[in-house]
């Protein structure tokens, strides 16, 4: 079976790639390709991997390319983890966006309007090409604003895109370890759009633990979210957002954290894959080690600025691994070897939501099987989920609308509407910082 991966020159690839080396069975991955339109990013990313694959007679072969049509054709799973102006990108989103006072976060509000508005028009060509080279694969989304860029993709690919994010299974898992429950044996009540989402209920033999978590405010104190959000709140909720709600709820909190920051965080990943990357460009570097090392420093500062403005300490080390690349290797068994199993990703809506229409691609449970990701029932949203989820759903139509179109006038109306972004104004003033700093933004007219 053939993967390609697109933005294969990118930092996280080494871990799909350790997760591939562990399946044995039959109808497992056995080539992959890597895309990048960087050649150098290529390079040091295939020697990661051979230093990964050394000893290993059943190591799944690796090639590389920079032309995406070659990296398709023949393809039976297509897994898109892109960047769109890279993290140079991003670090500008980032400015862009504090200069006007308003979070810069590359998935939330004015950031993440950004980088889908640079996004969109690349991954819809992306999609039209796997339609046309490789019409029988399946895509796998991880490309950020991950629920926006797969409701793009599914306009040409119907439900052979699935967006896929680990956010949710790390708060699962921390419930469940909090709980005593093992992660495996617990049915997760989660519901809401990629990075807007939440735990209302976590079963373990039928039974819903979660009224014991939030009765009990040193339990809810003693994990990521309780840290991050205050066992007060929660209690107040009746839930367990996911982490990126604290953008919203503790918003002017973490504007004033980031402005704070010595770097913002694209800032930080910047230069500091820079280093590795122009490390890997000496022939004598012990790549593996050099890519642990910078992989370990990365996840320990994630969300740093939030955890700062919370009060919240460091990231435990159970949560330092990561886990969309064990989601996604879950995802791929399951369709081609019919290993039916539940996973929460990012599909289309399809009845789920009644608030929304059939195609608005949402984040939720799902029982997946051959045929693909078929979205669970799920209780309806408590009123306060659903304005947000409603007004966020709105804003990513905008900016779809805008990739379509063309419109700057669209593409303004998207950031005014945000409930992160409070002014009209702000909103012309945002999108002139980013044209001025994005080449890839002036088909926007």
């Amino acid at each position: 079976m053939r993967l390609t991966i697109l933005g294969g020159g990118g930092f996280r690839v080494p871990l799909v790639y350790g997760a591939l080396l562990g399946d044995r069975a039959e109808g497992r991955v056995t080539r992959v390709v890597l895309h990048d339109l960087d050649a150098g990013r290529l390079s040091a990313v295939a020697r990661v991997l051979a230093e990964q694959a050394a000893g290993d007679p059943d190591a799944p072969e690796v090639t590389v390319t920079t032309d995406l049509d070659e990296a398709l054709r023949g393809a039976d799973f297509v897994f898109s983890a892109i960047r769109v102006g890279g993290l140079e990108g991003r670090a500008a989103d980032e400015r862009v966006a504090l200069a006007q006072g308003v979070l810069g976060q590359e998935t939330v509000g004015a950031g993440g309007i950004a980088y889908g508005l640079r996004t969109v028009p690349v991954a819809v060509d992306i999609a039209r090409r796997v339609a046309r080279l490789a019409p029988d694969a399946w895509v796998i989304n991880f490309t950020n604003p991950a629920g926006l860029v797969t409701e793009a993709m599914s306009r040409h690919l119907g439900d052979r895109v699935i967006g896929i994010c680990d956010s949710p299974v790390g708060l699962g898992r921390r419930i469940a370890r909090v709980l005593g429950a093992h992660p495996g044996e617990a049915w997760i009540d989660y519901v809401g759009l990629n990075h807007l989402g939440w735990v209302r209920g976590l079963r373990v033999a039928g039974r819903d633990e979660l009224p014991r978590l939030l009765a009990d405010p040193d339990l809810l104190g003693s994990f990521e979210e309780g840290r991050l959000f205050g066992p007060q709140w929660l209690q107040s909720l009746g839930a367990v957002p996911n982490e990126y709600l604290h953008y919203y709820y503790f918003n002017r909190e973490t504007v004033r954290a980031y402005q704070r920051a010595e770097r913002t965080r694209g800032a930080f990943l910047c230069d500091q894959q820079a280093g590795f990357y122009e490390e890997m460009r000496r022939p004598d570097a012990a790549a593996l080690t050099a890519w642990d090392r910078t992989r370990a420093e990365r996840e320990a500062t994630y969300m740093a600025e939030n955890r700062d403005a919370a009060g919240a300490g460091e990231r435990e080390d159970d949560d330092l691994s990561g886990g969309y690349e064990k989601v996604a290797l879950a995802l791929m068994r399951a369709i081609a070897r019919d290993e039916r199993t539940t996973l929460i990703l990012n599909v289309r809506n399809r009845g789920t939501l009644g608030v929304l229409d059939a195609e608005a691609v949402i984040e939720v449970p799902c029982l997946v099987d051959a045929n693909g990701a078929h979205p669970v029932t799920v209780d309806p949203l408590p009123g306060h989920a659903t304005g947000l989820v409603c007004a966020v759903k709105a804003v990513e139509r905008e900016v779809l609308s805008a990739a379509e179109s063309g419109s700057r006038t669209t593409a303004v109306k998207a950031f005014a509407l945000h409930p992160l972004v409070d002014s009209v104004n702000v909103a012309h003033a945002l999108l002139d910082g980013y044209t001025a700093v994005h080449p890839g933004l002036a088909y926007l007219t």
